[in-house]
């Protein structure tokens, strides 16, 4: 019986994949084929979704992107065998795109069948669970911060040291919790990993409950997220089914249960404190810290908060140890990092890579370019609240250190491009609207701040005292960025400054005279 892949992830369904495999599935029953269609996750390059594969002797065959008006025609290429099509791209695995990235986190991606464990177990899954049942708590911290694994969220903390704050305290009771309410602009690394590798991140979790004695994990998702819901839920009970969680894992005496609880809506509950009281019932408000979630978090109890391709990343850590994931990357970045391409862009997709890579790599050599054709002219990196870079910063590499000297951050990894005809000043206006909507309110810097800072922006775009107007936009930055809460108020000076400091231009500022 032929294999055929058919995605299933959101992305590919939106382009229609779901009439397409309904189709193959129609052509193949009228000619009396044997095909299984497997519906996959997607490999990350959506401008060839819906992407199909077929299991051939050669490897999988890719053909994309295909539509429901060319399934006839590929019957008659036989490209069930392979056949020769104007959509055949050739073997998946030898396409450049896929060849070129170091995939350690999305390894599964697009191979396996995201809700079948028969089929996750057989492509090395489980594999970290299984050594790290094996090993003293301390010694599964230890393995994690000897991988170099900091926070993938945006706020890259180191993981280890975080967990092992969690494992030293004493509590009667300790939870694992998941912040998969993925609100930044131009990402999408979460959902896809959710959507298409579930049990990854439901294997780190456990690994996580483990390694500091945790009973009970939540998965708090973007509300926004149907189809990872839906995906996430199948595979917890088949992983509950065979006692991979539940109340004595693989026969360990060990107990881990785990839940998804759907998120508020609010993109300031993506912030850990928020996201506590969200999950307790309450507003999405920020909590001051001290104390940390580490010491008092969800219920006032020891919590890990982590990302989801924090968590991720942790089975294959587990699996070939901490020094192989951290041979890969740079400095003190270590391991790879999901890159989401978007915006202005002609291949956008998820690429994985090593720390190390630049942006122009990515923009470029993975990217194409615009999609328009035109120069990109400015890249912002992190979310709506990340710096703007201009083309003099391309040649960076990906690095936390390296972006912190720049003044910029990478953020959960999401790259958004823009070709020469966009409008830093809209740009800049547009950051401390976003801010003034989706702000809790709990602090004035970020309430107050982001409001006055649309009405000068504003002015700013009417022409009206330029010079003045620019340096009250400084000093509500200033104030902001030292005085708010949270990051939301805090990094919203950050596209803010990055935008009037490299495109002074498009705020009616002579260059030259904005550099003196």
């Amino acid at each position: 019986m032929t294999r055929i892949y058919v995605p299933r992830d959101s992305s590919a369904l939106s382009l229609g994949a779901e009439k397409v495999a309904k189709a193959i599935a129609e052509h193949a029953a009228r000619q009396n084929l044997a095909v299984e269609i497997i519906r996959n996750g997607s490999r990350g390059m959506f401008w060839l979704e819906p992407l199909v594969e077929v299991e051939t002797p050669a490897g999988r065959i890719a053909y994309g992107p295909v539509d429901v008006a060319d399934v006839p025609s590929l019957f008659a290429a036989d490209f069930v065998n392979g056949g020769a099509h104007a959509l055949k791209l050739g073997v998946t695995d030898e396409l450049p795109w896929l060849k070129q990235q170091e995939r350690l986190t999305f390894a599964r991606v697009g191979i396996t069948d995201p809700v079948s464990l028969t089929d996750y177990l057989a492509h090395d899954g489980y594999r970290g669970l299984q050594n790290a049942l094996a090993l003293q708590p301390a010694e599964i911290v230890q393995q994690v911060t000897d991988s170099g694994l900091r926070g993938r969220g945006g706020a890259a903390f180191p993981t280890g040291i975080k967990w092992k704050t969690v494992h030293d305290c004493k509590a009667d009771q300790k939870y694992i919790v998941c912040n998969a309410d993925e609100g930044d602009s131009g990402t999408y690394s979460d959902r896809m990993i959710m959507e298409g590798d579930p049990f990854v991140l439901i294997e780190g979790m456990t690994i996580a409950a483990l390694a500091v004695g945790a009973t009970q994990g939540y998965i708090y998702l973007r509300s926004e997220y149907p189809h990872a819901l839906a995906v996430l839920n199948e595979a917890i009970q088949h992983a509950r089914e065979k006692h991979y969680l539940g109340p004595n894992i693989l026969g360990s005496g060990h107990a881990f249960e785990l839940e998804v609880r759907r998120a508020a809506g609010a993109y300031v509950c993506g912030e850990e404190t928020s996201l506590l009281e969200s999950l307790e019932g309450k507003r999405g408000l920020v909590r001051f810290k001290p104390p940390l979630p580490a010491i008092e978090g969800l219920f006032g109890k020891p919590t890990v908060v982590n990302n989801v391709i924090s968590f991720a990343s942790v089975p294959i850590i587990l699996d070939k140890g901490g020094a192989f994931y951290r041979d890969y990357g740079m400095g003190r970045s270590r391991g790879t990092l999901p890159i989401q391409l978007a915006g202005n862009i002609k291949h956008g997709g998820l690429v994985e890579k090593a720390f190390g890579v630049t942006l122009r790599q990515l923009l470029y050599d993975f990217g194409g370019g615009s999609a328009t054709g035109r120069p990109i002219r400015a890249v912002q990196v992190g979310g709506p609240l990340g710096a703007y870079l201009p083309e003099s910063q391309f040649d960076t590499p990906l690095d936390y250190e390296e972006f912190s000297k720049l003044w910029a951050v990478l953020g959960h990894g999401g790259i958004v491009a823009f070709d020469d005809t966009v409008d830093m000043a809209k740009m800049a206006r547009y950051a401390f609207e976003f801010c003034a909507i989706e702000s809790c309110g709990k602090c004035t810097p970020c309430r107050i701040g982001s409001t006055r800072g649309v009405e000068v922006m504003d002015k700013i775009m009417q022409g009206r005292d330029h010079a003045q107007n620019i340096a009250l936009v400084r000093d509500l930055s200033d104030t902001m960025l030292n005085g708010s809460l949270c990051a939301l108020g805090g990094m919203t000076p950050y596209p803010v400054l990055s935008a009037i400091n490299h495109f002074p231009e498009d705020f009616g500022l002579n260059k030259k005279a904005q550099a003196a």
